[in-house]
């Protein structure tokens, strides 16, 4: 009797009794009309993005005020006084970024960045060597990234869908590989002109301008640079996904 009621409740779509007390058990109509009870999977979390990673615009901003440190340091007392100044500076952002339990990283990294420079700058004792590993590492991009261009794998094309999980569907696509292409060049541009006019302040021993142009062409013009990796990557997925249709 009992197996001919859970039948025709089954049949019905109706829910049936669960044995063990735990509450109905769904019945063929209801979700995918196993039987099974369904559960409502979890929101999967967002990938957090570069700007997250870096602390955000708080994190953008900070990573100015050693720089800014350094030079009125300079100006007032001295190198001993600007090293002291951009150093203790970067361990009370860090120390405050720790207390907002932001992301560990950019903490670390600043400090651990602004003791190397201001290392070289002590060890040298020239107050510009502070800027030293900044301007020959733009240099150093500038060559890679137009090198990548050359060899017809553009760097900014096989970072973000590195990052971002693409995979290589995108070099395979002549469009998407010029417009990664276009985007690898814009940064190029970027830091070949960071090199050029930073090199140009070191030579001439300008340590106030080279701080505030190190500022200035810092992060503005990355963000230029990353709306070009954000074109490209937009018009490649766009264009990609048309294909798979």
């Amino acid at each position: 009797m009992a197996i001919h009621q859970t039948q025709q409740q089954l049949d019905d779509g109706r829910p049936v009794p669960d044995p063990e007390g735990r509450g109905p058990v769904a019945g063929p109509h209801d979700g995918a009309g196993t039987g099974v009870r369904q559960h409502p999977e979890p929101d999967a979390r967002q990938r957090p993005s570069a700007l997250e990673q870096a602390g955000g615009v708080r994190g953008l901003i900070y990573s100015a005020l050693p720089v800014l440190a350094f030079v009125i340091g300079n100006s007032i007392g001295g190198l001993k006084t600007a090293i002291i100044a951009a150093l203790a500076l970067s361990v009370v952002i860090a120390a405050e970024r720790l207390f907002r339990k932001e992301s560990i990283m950019p903490a670390v990294g600043g400090v651990f960045g602004v003791a190397i420079a201001a290392g070289i700058s002590w060890w040298t004792g020239s107050a510009k060597d502070y800027f030293l590993i900044g301007i020959w590492s733009n240099l150093a991009a500038a060559l890679v990234f137009g090198i990548s261009v050359l060899a017809r794998r553009p760097l900014a094309g096989i970072l973000w869908n590195s990052m971002t999980g693409k995979g290589t569907a995108w070099q395979q696509d002549r469009r998407s590989r010029r417009d990664f292409s276009i985007a690898t060049l814009v940064l190029t541009v970027i830091f070949a002109a960071r090199f050029a006019v930073q090199q140009y302040l070191y030579v001439a021993d300008e340590v106030g301008t080279l701080g505030t142009a190190k500022i200035i062409m810092g992060y503005p013009l990355l963000g230029v640079g990353l709306l070009a990796v954000a074109w490209a990557a937009r018009s490649s997925h766009r264009r990609l996904n048309a294909g798979k249709r």
